[in-house]
């Protein structure tokens, strides 16, 4: 009997050459009813190649820890979900920027977050922050851990529900790799900045200024400003009357800061 090799929700299977699809379900999942095959959906049973993929899932049913992170290593592939895995980053602020920032590294599969905030979830905070209605009246990164868990449980969140200041950044962020300033305020950037850099000059840190209104959104960019300095926006609009903090904005900086930490940790300048 001729054999082959494919890969069955990522894991290594050799199946008799010539077999199918359905046969494949009926013996291995037979409540299965999403089958994805190297990519795409199928509605039809079809003959099975060496080196398909298959993906078989059964709605509502919640994948394991385990499982969700072979799912999640096949899109990343192994050698960059190892990397990001091992990593630990830093998030100073959960609010627009920081929570956003918090999405983006729990989807792909970053090992551990370091959160510190001491703001509650506010009603006009939903108009850009990773919040939910019933959630309101919750402490910011209590809230905010709950729904990193929902995204990604593999991913260990350590959170602080306190204001951050010079006294207290090196027992916060003393072990992360890269930390993200996400605050709103100048003074608040600036003294996280200075003393982030100034105490781990060997670490990243990856700031944010310039993304308030609805300005053009090709205007944000990442500029390195030192050799371990990272700045996302335009670094000129700031919040003020008219030109208040909005979504669509705020989301492509934290998006920009997001993937200016996945670059790093894979030793790629983030320009």
């Amino acid at each position: 009997m001729q054999v082959m090799l494919i890969y069955l929700n990522e894991n290594q299977l050799e199946i008799k050459t010539g077999g199918r699809l359905y046969a494949l379900r009926e013996y291995y999942k037979e409540d299965a009813d999403l089958l994805i095959v190297n990519g795409y959906p199928v509605n039809d049973d079809q003959e099975l190649n060496e080196g398909d993929h298959i993906i078989m899932i059964k709605r509502g049913e919640h994948p394991s820890a385990e499982e969700l992170e072979i799912l999640m290593m096949a899109r990343h592939t192994p050698g960059v979900h190892e990397k990001l895995k091992h990593a630990c980053v830093g998030i100073a602020g959960a609010g627009g920027l920081g929570s956003q920032v918090a999405f983006a590294l729990a989807r792909v599969g970053i090992g551990q977050l370091v959160i510190a905030d001491y703001d509650i979830v506010e009603p006009s905070n939903l108009n850009r922050q990773q919040y939910f209605i019933d959630q309101i009246g919750m402490p910011k990164v209590i809230a905010l851990q709950d729904n990193l868990q929902r995204i990604n449980p593999g991913t260990k969140i350590n959170t602080y529900h306190q204001k951050v200041t010079p006294e207290n950044i090196t027992g916060f962020f003393s072990d992360v790799n890269i930390l993200v300033e996400a605050f709103d305020a100048a003074d608040q950037k600036a003294m996280l900045t200075n003393h982030f850099l100034c105490n781990f000059p060997d670490k990243f840190l990856v700031a944010a200024s310039g993304i308030a209104g609805y300005e053009t959104s090709n205007s944000i960019r990442t500029t390195k400003i030192s050799d371990h300095f990272y700045l996302c926006g335009d670094g000129v609009t700031a919040a003020e009357p008219g030109c208040g903090l909005m979504a669509p904005r705020v989301g492509i900086a934290a998006h920009h800061q997001a993937n200016a930490v996945l670059r790093l940790l894979l030793n790629k300048s983030p320009e």
